[in-house]
């Protein structure tokens, strides 16, 4: 039998270059790297994880806050916020507590705050490291 003809079955099959296939697996290997990476930055350990024990509403102008902060660094002291929501969510009071260094990785505080109307729920906001020179001792 003869060749095929071109115009109706085409000049023939492409081949893929050998090259394609691994450069492809790379590239989704990379960017699964950097998706993992961010995740873990995102949603991995803490240095500083607080943690909300519970709350008290004492009067309709306090509440008081218990919660636990753990420390990769407990030497370290750590500013945390600690606020009062009212029962529609608002924010009625808040309050910086330092947590100075110890030699305990975790800690558990109590704090009391003021608020500017009945709170429904006291929560942590976050903790930081960085600490404001007004909290500092010295």
């Amino acid at each position: 039998m003869s060749e095929r003809p071109a115009d109706r079955y085409g000049v023939g099959r492409r081949k893929t270059p050998r090259w394609l296939p691994v450069a492809l697996t790379l590239a989704v290997a990379i960017v699964g790297c950097g998706v993992a990476y961010l995740g873990f930055k995102q949603y991995g350990p803490k240095d500083i994880e607080p943690e909300r024990l519970g709350y008290t509403v004492v009067d309709d102008s306090t509440v008081s806050v218990e919660f636990k902060v753990t420390r990769d660094d407990p030497k370290k002291p750590v500013v945390c916020y600690v606020r009062a929501l009212d029962a529609d969510g608002v924010e009625v009071g808040r309050r910086e507590v330092l947590i100075p260094g110890s030699d305990a990785g975790t800690v558990l505080f109590t704090t009391t705050l003021k608020t500017s109307a009945r709170a429904g729920a006291g929560n942590i906001y976050g903790c930081s490291d960085e600490v404001p020179a007004y909290l500092r001792a010295g």
